[in-house]
């Protein structure tokens, strides 16, 4: 993030008493939503999604994300593999997957979009359950071959959920030292991880990763309207994210749909929301073209929140967010994974 951004988050962080999150100033030149502007936004030019840097690593990805647990869920193969290309063609360079999306079928799936070529058209990223260093490698490798890629461009300790992840993460046969092997073998680029449940374990994992003299290069977390208000990522670990350069990967911008059945807020204000925190980037899921084109539409026209209006859409959401009934990812076991497969953490068998 450039220093501007920084500084104007930082700055913006000191109204928090009155409810309101540091937003990114984006630069005049940003266009704006008119009357005019298209319905479907599929005819604009390749490479039209605005990119963002991604911390440290000085990568430009698009602020714009593909989740990849939509596309081996609820499309058919071929029309996962059309969707995906669709939108990196139109922009989206940054692909989210993980190891145990589907039983690996969205990796397998998403392997075969990024043949002819677009492979070297995209930032790859995906996530590892295994919390040992034989059960992270094995994994690792799964996901290579299934990505058919020598290198992936991040990958991620999946689901830091238990406080007593950060201690196995960063034990001697642990996760971190099996990414690290990997990425001076050349296997992969960068090293983050993800976690939905606590900001106070995503706390002790980066405590614990300056107590081993380590640095993440990018961070996953929820990141949505109503996080604001209980149990926030954004109040309580993205400034800390911010200060360090590491890159800020935001996810559940819509609570995986369940913060739209509040019926208070709409999508599109959802995503703009997430979109003028500091974030690199922010990952949806996309399971149907219509999806994609209001997404795209959104990061096209894309104009940061001003102070009044954060204000206001987070004293809408306030009522309906303050006991986290709209995101069970962080009040009960809904999308824990690994809780339900406890194998995982252990073996590379799904």
């Amino acid at each position: 993030m450039p220093t501007s951004s920084r500084r104007d988050f930082v700055l913006g962080v000191s109204c928090a008493a009155a409810g309101a999150i540091g937003c990114r100033k984006e630069p005049q030149s940003q266009p704006k939503a008119t009357a005019s502007t298209p319905a479907s936004n599929l005819e604009r030019p390749q490479g039209s999604v605005p990119k963002r840097r991604l911390g440290k690593t000085g990568v430009e990805v698009s602020m714009l994300g593909l989740g990849g647990f939509h596309i081996g869920s609820k499309l058919t193969e071929a029309e996962s593999i059309a969707l995906m290309r669709t939108a990196i063609d139109q922009g989206v360079t940054f692909l989210d997957n993980c190891w145990d999306y589907n039983n690996g079928d969205s990796e397998d799936r998403m392997g075969k979009a990024l043949a002819d070529g677009y492979r070297s058209r995209v930032f790859l990223m995906t996530k590892i359950d295994g919390r040992t260093k034989r059960s992270a490698t094995e994994q690792l490798e799964q996901s290579l071959r299934r990505l058919r890629t020598e290198r992936i461009d991040l990958v991620q300790i999946h689901e830091i959920i238990r406080m007593s992840d950060p201690e196995r993460c960063f034990g001697a046969d642990g996760t971190v030292q099996a990414l690290v092997d990997a990425q001076k073998a050349g296997k992969l680029r960068f090293i983050g991880f993800t976690g939905h449940k606590s900001p106070a374990i995503h706390l002790a994992m980066l405590a614990a990763a300056k107590k081993n003299g380590f640095s993440f290069d990018a961070v996953q977390m929820p990141l949505n309207v109503m996080d604001a208000h209980y149990e926030s990522f954004a109040k309580q670990v993205l400034p800390v994210l911010v200060d360090n350069d590491i890159g800020v990967l935001g996810m559940k911008s819509m609570g995986s749909g369940d913060i739209l059945k509040s019926g208070v807020v709409s999508p599109e204000e959802c995503l703009r929301y997430a979109l003028s925190l500091p974030t690199s980037v922010v990952i949806c899921g996309m399971e149907s073209r219509e999806v994609l084109e209001q997404n795209l539409k959104v990061a096209r026209a894309f104009r940061a929140l001003a102070d009044q209006e954060m204000q206001a859409l987070l004293a809408r959401t306030a009522p309906a967010a303050k006991d986290g009934r709209y995101e069970e990812f962080k009040t009960g076991e809904k999308f824990d994974g690994t809780v339900r497969n406890p194998h995982w953490l252990e073996e590379a068998r799904i």
